[in-house]
């Protein structure tokens, strides 16, 4: 990527998030979708951005990426949240694991913003172990059958194709494989459902969904039959970056929030940013932002050469790492930083009306989805510890 060009895609994220930012506060106040997030998105150009230009992406590399997400996550971890889905783990794997026909129609599509994209991997009962899922395929004649319910699945009530992986056999059948499918979602054998209980990201969707004998065409296949587990967990190494870089958005907004507010707030006789333990909490932030900022910009190199050398393992197990690693870290800084910043509001903190007490309940998912950190931990120990015959969970 051009210097010229990423200035130019920074340009139109950062515009993005200008006109976008006054809309997302009242539609969070009053806890309702905002579907400004997609069609301002779609007016600035950004829908794809690390997509290569031939497909109408901006071309972008993992780092600049990383740093767009960071901007855009400043206005929330909603907003983020609709572009990590559309991204990170909706284009991503067909742009890597699809074939020549999936990428012209699909990845040219969700740049143009004729459709919206989400990752179906999670299910009620295999969340950090995606084995043992239940939903299944069948062949029948030049198409797929499948059946089963996907949960919690980032905009999956709004999404026009849907990355879905399952499974030829029920679970406990020796041979089991799991496969991907682009799923599209008309017809009355897709239903779906917004999640609307849920302490924070009001603005971003959040759904379930269930296959009833839902027909994908032959063609819809991504990858080879039996790929679908190397594929998930390939994705979700985007996937978890973009998360990591999401909330260093957080930390960087809750830091900006912080100062203005303690040097305008006044309490004993001075602003509040001139009291030791404020300052201590400032500084607290600047370091998480910090570390986080490094830790995101090595995993991003780390995955950028991955993906320039499809066939090295070991480039893929570093990034995998170091991802981990950036998403584990960054994710509690970020969760750390809105406390302190809300800490630092006082009451007000407490409010929707102010951002740091938004930041508070929307972050708290990021130590969640993608790989909980728990999940998180075991990867970094048994890289650590000398690779996969360490695996707890092997």
């Amino acid at each position: 990527m051009t210097p010229e060009a990423r200035a130019a895609v920074m340009a139109d994220v950062e515009a993005y998030c200008q006109e976008l930012r006054p809309i997302e506060e009242l539609c969070y106040v009053e806890r309702k979708p905002n579907p400004a997030i997609a069609d301002l998105a779609r007016k600035h150009n950004i829908l794809g951005i690390p997509v290569p230009t031939k497909y109408g992406g901006r071309g972008a590399d993992s780092l600049t990426y990383a740093r767009c997400l960071a901007r855009i996550n400043r206005e929330g971890t909603g907003p983020r949240t609709f572009f990590s889905g559309q991204t990170s783990i909706g284009q991503y794997p067909i742009l890597r694991y699809g074939n020549d026909a999936q990428k012209d129609k699909y990845l040219t599509a969700s740049c143009k913003g004729h459709c919206t994209l989400a990752f179906g991997l999670t299910e009620p009962d295999a969340g950090s172990n995606p084995l043992e899922g239940t939903t299944t395929f069948r062949k029948d004649g030049g198409r797929y059958l499948l059946n089963g319910v996907k949960y919690l699945i980032s905009n999956g009530s709004i999404a026009d194709a849907v990355i879905v992986f399952a499974f030829d056999k029920e679970i406990g059948t020796p041979g089991r494989r799991m496969s991907a499918f682009i799923v599209e979602t008309k017809g009355a054998t897709f239903e779906k459902e917004a999640l609307h209980s849920k302490p924070g990201m009001y603005t971003a969707d959040t759904a379930m969904f269930q296959l009833n004998d839902h027909p994908v065409p032959a063609e819809n296949l991504l990858g080879e039959l039996g790929n679908g587990f190397r594929i998930a967990m390939g994705t979700l190494i985007s996937g978890r970056l973009s998360v990591a870089s999401g909330c260093l958005g957080v930390i960087e907004d809750c830091l900006h929030e912080v100062c203005e507010y303690g040097k305008a707030r006044m309490q004993h006789g001075k602003p509040i940013a001139k009291h030791q333990l404020v300052q201590d909490h400032i500084a607290t932030i600047e370091i998480m932002r910090a570390t986080a900022d490094a830790m995101i910009e090595r995993a991003a190199l780390a995955k950028e050469a991955s993906e320039q050398n499809p066939g090295d393992k070991g480039l893929l197990a570093d990034a995998d790492y170091k991802v981990a690693q950036a998403k584990y870290w960054a994710s509690n800084a970020a969760w750390q930083a809105a406390d302190r910043a809300v800490q630092v509001f006082g009451g007000r903190g407490w409010s929707e009306l102010y951002r740091p007490g938004r930041h508070l309940q929307d972050v708290r998912v990021c130590r969640i989805y993608e790989g909980t950190d728990e999940i998180m931990k075991l990867k970094i120990a048994s890289k650590v510890l000398g690779g996969k015959e360490w695996e707890a969970f092997a």
